[in-house]
């Protein structure tokens, strides 16, 4: 009876304690993780520290800051110098300027531009949201087209694909940036602006194009020879059906998707999002997705009343919405894996609501081509904008689109090579591993060792390049502003260098020297998201 009672009041002290017993567990497992970060942001730190200093000693003997007076004629020469020489202080040693840069870092103040008066605050604040505007978007296409051709290939090794891919890839990556923004300019914008004028495709260009198309589809599908033939054909007879009708109407010159197209384009994504992530086997996956692209058509006409006084806010808050709603969609099917239902769901939701949002825009491309200041060539080659034209949010949204397009095809193109072969190599390696083999001798579908077994894996050699690639995002392309005239981090980094005005090109650099500092730091936190055996706190 005693030990009975004993063992009723252990029970009893430990229930209550358990909760405790778990919080500090997880208090226990958080102090090593939070060791490491603080150890990582010191030494960090110290590296940025050395870096800055080294920066700073180069540009203090490199730049002369007196080279324009040194040759000048003005009869008030020396008075000019010594009256630079003092507010540039250029009296004191570059070691002791460097520390009094430095204390102004540490209160919010990079200096002044001698050249034009401006704090580098102000420089910076200017520049890194034209940068990030201009190759934030060619750096997540190329990523994401990136990996997907180089996935496909891999899993279609040595076929014509494959092959295609690769001299593709060698061809793209070999092409200096400058002669690639060249060739854009001629055919892609005046080239292009020329054919709008009669956008009238030839009946050699179709065929051209529809064989192009037919052979591109046949080698991605792949399978048996009769399925090949299947796919050339069905995409060919695609090709020649599209391009006809957009000849036929002249879809070019005021082109729209209309409800037709989002709910046609609607439906095969939602198809292609269930194939790759859940099987088309899963009903409840693709019932949920497509669900969500009948709320989206039902939708298409409400929407187009709360767009007539669109701002940035409002699509980013109804992009939040859709997300929401298409896992709301996801949970509501349910399944004995709500999950699966839930991100596919999202995804064909998020779809749907771009293809809404790039209807709406296509809307004014005739008001817009028409107008004075475009005067029937859209396609721009310089800026980021159309001096003096105004116009809703949605003539400026595609006024943007069409400064955007040519710069960012400059850039995809190049990244666009690196990606594809990185991820074409991982996902081989992982392919050939001892785990595959048992997945696949277990039964599991190859989709299912593709993306729920050897995809994760394949992206973790990827996890080091993509943080430090979107953190040089702020570094800015160059070249690319140079030849397309924007105005981002890139011009300010070459304009502040040739100026001989070291402030810029310090802000430049603590700017870029700290994103790619702290983008080191998140590779380790995806390295062990990516893969369990690694620990952050090791």
């Amino acid at each position: 009876m005693a030990t009975s009672v004993t063992t009723r009041a252990s029970g009893a002290r430990s229930a209550p304690d358990a909760p405790v017993s778990a919080r500090r567990s997880r208090l226990r497992g958080a102090a090593p993780t939070l060791t490491f970060l603080g150890r990582r942001l010191l030494s960090s730190a110290i590296v940025l520290l050395g870096a800055t200093f080294i920066v700073y000693m180069l540009l203090s003997y490199a730049l002369d800051p007196l080279e324009d007076l040194r040759t000048s004629t003005a009869p008030n020469k020396e008075a000019l110098i010594e009256a630079r020489v003092r507010a540039l202080d250029l009296n004191t040693p570059p070691v002791i300027r460097y520390f009094k840069w430095l204390g102004g870092v540490f209160t919010g103040d990079l200096g002044t531009s001698w050249v034009s008066g401006q704090p580098v605050t102000s420089l910076l604040s200017s520049a890194i949201p034209s940068t990030v505007q201009l190759v934030a978007a060619s750096t997540l296409i190329a990523i994401g087209l990136g990996v997907l051709v180089g996935i496909v290939s891999a899993l279609r090794q040595y076929t014509r694909f494959d092959y295609s891919v690769t001299f593709l890839s060698f061809v793209l990556y070999s092409l200096p940036s400058f002669w690639v923004a060249v060739l854009l300019k001629l055919w892609g914008a005046i080239g292009f602006n020329d054919f709008l004028a009669d956008p009238t495709i030839p009946p050699v260009w179709m065929a051209v194009l529809a064989l192009a198309s037919g052979v591109v589809w046949s080698s991605i599908i792949g399978g048996s020879r009769r399925a090949r033939w299947i796919s050339f054909a069905a995409a060919t007879l695609s090709t020649v059906a599209v391009l006809v009708f957009v000849t036929g109407t002249g879809w070019l010159l005021d082109p729209s998707l209309g409800i037709v197209g989002v709910v046609a384009i609607g439906v095969g994504i939602a198809f292609g999002v269930v194939a790759l992530t859940a099987g088309l086997g899963n009903r409840r996956a693709l019932y949920a997705s497509l669900t969500t692209v009948a709320i989206g058509a039902a939708l298409y006409y409400p929407l187009q009343y709360v767009f007539v006084n669109a701002t940035t806010p409002l699509i980013l808050g109804l992009g939040v919405v859709t997300i929401a709603v298409g896992v709301a969609v996801g949970w509501a099917f349910g399944g004995y894996d709500r999950g699966i239902s839930m991100r596919a769901a999202a995804v064909t939701a998020l779809g749907v609501g771009l293809l809404i949002y790039v209807d709406r825009v296509m809307r004014v491309w005739e008001s817009y081509s028409n107008a004075s200041q475009i005067n029937g060539r859209p396609i721009a080659t310089i800026g980021s904008q159309t001096p003096g034209l105004t116009g809703s949010y949605w003539v400026e949204t595609l006024d943007r689109f069409t400064h955007l397009v040519l710069p960012t095809i400059a850039l995809i193109l190049i990244s666009f090579a690196s990606y594809t072969r990185y991820s074409r190599a991982s996902l081989l390696e992982v392919m050939n591993q001892d785990y595959i083999r048992t997945a696949r001798a277990k039964g599991l579908s190859e989709r299912v060792v593709t993306t729920r077994h050897a995809f994760r894996n394949a992206l973790i050699p990827l996890a080091t390049i993509v943080p430090l690639d979107i953190a040089a995002l702020f570094g800015g392309a160059i070249i690319t502003e140079r030849i397309f005239a924007w105005s981002g981090m890139g011009a300010l980094f070459i304009k502040s260098l040739q100026g001989r005005d070291a402030d810029p090109v310090m802000g430049y650099f603590l700017v870029t020297g700290t994103l790619l500092v702290l983008a080191n730091i998140v590779v380790d936190f995806v390295y062990a998201a990516l893969d369990p055996r690694i620990r952050v706190n090791s």
